[in-house]
This record gives structure tokens, sequence and C-alpha cells, in this order.
């Protein structure tokens, strides 16, 4: 049987929502006048910005603003800010701006069968590296949250579009819930309520899909944001031991699910920056140890200047891997601080400053994904973004989190 099914979904009325959805909390972590202008965009007005804590914010973040997202959650629950679809699926087509239209499916995913451990054997899994120290400060957000938004994607690999493919053939029929263009350059997204007849046979569809698979679902994005999840679902049954939790809101969290063989799917490496360092002396120790003249390039960046090198792919080893290992273990015995950035300009950019040094990665192989999964492994963490920093997923769609 999946574990991916329907959920009671809350929508913002249809007045609010070019102000309510903005982009996923970890992009932009390294460019606070995003966020600056997304506060002077979004103003007074409900929006899910109020809800949730960007990333570029989170180390600086105190008690007083975790409690005022709650307070804003049951503000907006009490307010009549929301819609509420029941049992329901919402299926979303989001314009991007090469005009690719990526598709996908909301619904919500029973925690119990996933793990973001390496050694994990659960039908869903992490596709990369789970940094467990980024955990628990977005555990204080989510344990007495009274809602959840989700921006995490999970992937299915679909050959025959079977799943999502259902629905995009149908779409005409189904009553609109959304339609209109994202804010600072985040596209078009639409949605529409699936229910019912067509919600039954889509459930069917799933469950034939999961049936014989030993991974039916990866994280393709958001890895952080579902492992929270389920390090919160966990310290509930131990906090409350003996208690039948099993239709508790918190066993779940809502994903939108996307097919891996999409066109739409544009994967793109997620690159290094490492700052406040001696930025041409760790470029000449990675140059040292990983440029053997052949295999996959990468571009160090350090002031206005670029140097290529190329490090072997031999043994299956990615070379963001290899990479990684020297980065980390130079940080170990070294002054610095490493990000994870979005974007071949932005990094450019960051990387203009005295003491940064960058590092431009190739794309992954997304083909290799599940097969690589399934034999038991994950990738290095920050390995690959589905598509740019603009094209993550928005907050739209939110669930309650608490039996209120």
């Amino acid at each position: 049987m999946s574990c991916f099914g329907p959920a009671d979904i809350l929508l913002p009325r249809e007045e609010l929502l070019e102000k309510w959805a903005v982009i996923a909390c970890d992009q932009f972590s390294s460019e606070p006048e995003y966020w600056a202008e997304t506060e002077r965009i979004v103003g007074a007005a409900p929006s899910a910005l109020r809800l949730i804590l960007p990333e570029a914010e989170l180390a600086s973040a105190g008690a007083e603003r975790i409690a005022a997202i709650h307070r804003s959650m049951e503000e907006y629950l009490q307010g009549g800010v929301f819609r509420e679809y029941k049992n329901a699926f919402v299926y979303v087509e989001r314009t991007l701006r090469d005009g690719s239209v990526r598709q996908g499916v909301v619904g919500m995913l029973d925690l119990e069968a996933y793990d973001y451990r390496a050694d994990a054997n659960t039908p869903v899994r992490a596709t990369e590296e789970t940094v467990t120290g980024r955990i628990p400060p977005r555990m204080q957000i989510r344990a007495d949250a009274a809602l959840e938004l989700p921006h995490a994607l999970l992937l299915c690999d679909d050959a025959e579009d079977l799943l999502i493919g259902l629905l995009s053939r149908q779409k005409a029929a189904f009553p609109k819930l959304y339609d209109f263009e994202l804010m600072q350059g985040g596209g078009h997204v639409a949605g529409w309520l699936v229910e019912g007849v067509v919600a039954r046979r889509l459930r069917q569809r799933l469950d034939a899909y999961a049936a014989g698979r030993k991974l039916q679902f990866a994280v393709g994005d958001g890895n952080h944001s579902l492992a929270t999840a389920k390090a919160c679902w966990e310290a509930l049954k131990k906090e409350r031991p003996g208690e039948d939790l099993s239709g508790h809101p918190a066993r779940y969290a809502l994903v939108e699910l996307e097919n891996l063989r999409s066109p739409a799917q544009r994967w793109e490496a997620i690159h290094r920056l490492v700052t406040g360092c001696n930025a041409k002396a760790l470029i000449t120790a990675v140059r040292r140890e990983l440029d053997d003249g052949e295999g996959a390039p990468i571009v160090c960046l350090c002031g206005g200047e670029e140097l290529k090198l190329f490090v072997s792919t031999r043994d299956g080893v990615l070379p963001v891997a290899r990479l990684q290992a020297v980065l980390d273990a130079w940080l170990r015995e070294h002054a610095g601080s490493i990000d994870y950035i979005h974007g071949e300009a932005a990094l450019h950019a960051l990387c203009a400053s005295e003491g940064a040094a960058g590092f431009l990665l190739p794309a992954p192989d997304r083909e290799a994904l599940f097969p690589g999964i399934a034999a038991g492994g994950v990738l290095p963490r920050k390995t690959f973004s589905m598509g740019s920093a603009r094209e993550k997923r928005y907050y739209l769609e939110a669930r309650k989190l608490l039996n209120l």
C-alpha cells in the first residue's frame, strides 16, 4: 500500500494568494536582501512569511520570534484566513521562467514509512546526507506549531506517468483553486482540487505503483524539513508511550509529489561557498587534493579569478563527494564557514569579496538516483537542486498539525 495519500488541505482565501505565497525558507540564505524585498512586498497582509523562519535568519532568531510564528498560525486559523478541503489532493502546475511546466500533486506522507538515516531501508528515504545538527532549531518551530506548510518535494520513478499523468489529462474537469503569478520572479502557479472518484482512482494507482517496490519515493527537495517532521513525530511517541497516536496529524507531513521522469525536471548542482578564509590557500589545497587532469570539471572562484580543475569519477564516487571531504577537512583545521549556493551568478557575486572562495560543480545525473538510493546509500549533503533558487516550491497549501 502507498504511504502517500489525500489530506485535509487548507488554502488561503483567493484574494490573499499573491502576497501569501513565499519561497521555501532554505533559499537565498546568504542573500538577506531577497527576504527584505519579500517583507516589503507582503507588508501587513496575511502571508506564509509570518508562518516560516527563513534560514537567512535562523541563527539570530530567538524564542520570541518562534512564539510570534505560532501566534500567527493560531490567529490565521481563528481569523477566517483559510478555506479547507477534506480528504483531497491538489494537482499543481508550476510554469517556470523558460516556459516549461512542472507538474505535481499535493498530499500527505506517512512518516512511519520514512527515515532520513543513511542506512535506512524504508519505502521513503532521503536522497542526501542529513545534517542532524540542523534539525533541533527547526524542531522548535514545528513541535508546538498548529500548522505546517510544505516545501518538500517527493519524487516517484513513474516511467509510464500513470500517477500525475492521470491528473494532468483530466484537469479540465477539476475545480480550479488558484492561478496567479508568484512574487520575485518565481513564475506562474495553478492548482486544481482532486477529490471524489478521481482521488480514489489515484489512490488505487498509488497502491499499484507501490506494490513490490523496495523504494517507493525519494525526497528530492526539503530533506531537512521532512527530517524535522520525522524527529518531531518520534519525540511525540516517546512523550506519550502506550497511547494510540495512529490518527494524530503529526504522524503525517504535507508534501508535493513529482515524477523524476518528467522532462520539466531540471536538476542543478548546489555550489559551495567558503567565507572568512584564506581563499587562495584553500583553492591551492583543493587543487592539490583533487585535480588529476581528467574527469568532471569543478571551477574554483576567488575574487575575479577562475581556475578549472578536473576531478576523477573512478569507483563511482561523485565529484561533489570528493570536494566536500576536502572542504570539511580544511575547515576542521582553518578559519572559515561553508554555505550552499544555488545559481552560478549568485556564487560569482558572493566570491567577489575578500576571503571568499567558491566552487562551481557539474550537474548531477538524475537517472542514477533511485538505483543508487535503493542500493543503500545517500548522496553528500546539498548535492543537487531541483531547478534554480527561484524555481523552488512556494508555500501555498497548509495542514493542521494539532488536534484542535
